[in-house]
């Protein structure tokens, strides 16, 4: 064999491993519609991460029961760091309580990656209720029970029983109305048919700058940097807080090298000013920790709404 081709097939083989990285395709499952906050954050992800893993990311919307369907195809895939879901903790961490055949474990048939985000609620007033702060409006509730409604995004999420604790921490008997989404909550919360509406913040923050809504606090232990002016509940003498995640999973079994890959790839991710912007924009808290990490806080919100969940008698079935 000549030298210069000897030369050109030995450059080819070395190029063949760049080749197939480039070829290979991780998926990011978003069990949600686009546009919202769980697939805004992955299609962030997915930009910043084709360049760490070197080799193409894509996002795959799976929306559907609450996130489910997206963990359900997590959970059968095959656990070679290729098919990821982004979720929200609730799916994780409340479900199990309400479900007798939730189709997944929690804990045994996924491999926590990374933690991505934290965030806690707003609690927005629309014009269905009286002027005045927080108090004022859970006192209005208080002497007009029938009044006393409050708004979420679906029945058996981290708002809904956010919501039962506002209540029981104020002594108002609220009444839940769930709606198919933060959207169309929102909309019946300006339009006057809801007075109050409990959600992510992302939700109305929009709303309330527009001055068609308002924040009047949120259940978090700090303030919200998209909300600086809207005091916690602890601040306003209100003794409760909610809060929730997103973090990167991938099947049970997945090696640990894999899973040091990916998660270094999101860490990068989240060292972006682009990235942390674009999160706190939406009123959510850009964070990073390990799998490890990921797991025990998981472990720790699970244990925290066993009892307000089981107290509530709510099932989903």
């Amino acid at each position: 064999m000549k030298r210069r081709q000897f030369t050109s097939l030995a450059a080819a083989a070395l190029a063949a491993p760049a080749v197939l990285a480039q070829e290979r395709t991780t998926r990011i499952l978003v069990g949600f519609p686009p546009g919202g906050s769980a697939d805004v954050i992955a299609r962030l992800l997915a930009e910043k991460m084709r360049a760490s893993l070197g080799q193409n990311v894509i996002v795959d919307n799976k929306p559907g029961a609450g996130g489910r369907v997206a963990l359900g195809e997590v959970k059968r895939a095959a656990p070679d760091g290729q098919t990821l879901v982004l979720s929200p903790s609730g799916a994780l961490v409340i479900q199990p309580w309400l479900f007798s055949n939730l189709g997944y474990d929690p804990a045994r048939d996924f491999t926590a990656v990374s933690l991505v985000s934290t965030f806690d609620f707003a609690v927005t007033a629309g014009p269905g209720a009286p002027a005045g702060d927080l108090k004022a409006v859970m006192a209005w509730m208080k002497a007009n029970p029938l009044k006393a409604n409050y708004a979420t995004s679906g029945a058996g999420t981290v708002p809904h029983f956010a919501g039962q604790l506002l209540g029981q921490a104020t002594g108002v008997q609220m009444t839940h109305v769930a709606y198919r989404g933060g959207a169309p909550a929102a909309q019946d919360l300006i339009g006057g048919q809801v007075p109050l509406m409990v959600d992510t913040a992302s939700e109305t923050i929009e709303h309330h700058k527009a001055g068609k809504v308002r924040i009047l606090a949120v259940t978090g232990e700090q303030r919200t940097r998209a909300l600086p002016d809207v005091p916690t509940l602890k601040e306003i003498g209100i003794n409760m807080t909610a809060d929730a995640f997103f973090g990167l999973y991938g099947p049970a079994g997945m090696p640990a090298d894999v899973v040091a890959r990916i998660d270094r790839a999101v860490a990068d991710a989240m060292r972006s000013t682009d990235v942390q912007d674009k999160i706190y924009s939406f009123g959510l808290v850009p964070a990073h920790a390990t799998g490890p990490e990921l797991a025990a806080m998981q472990a720790a919100h699970l244990k925290r709404w066993e009892a307000p969940i089981k107290a509530s008698g709510f099932k989903a079935e």
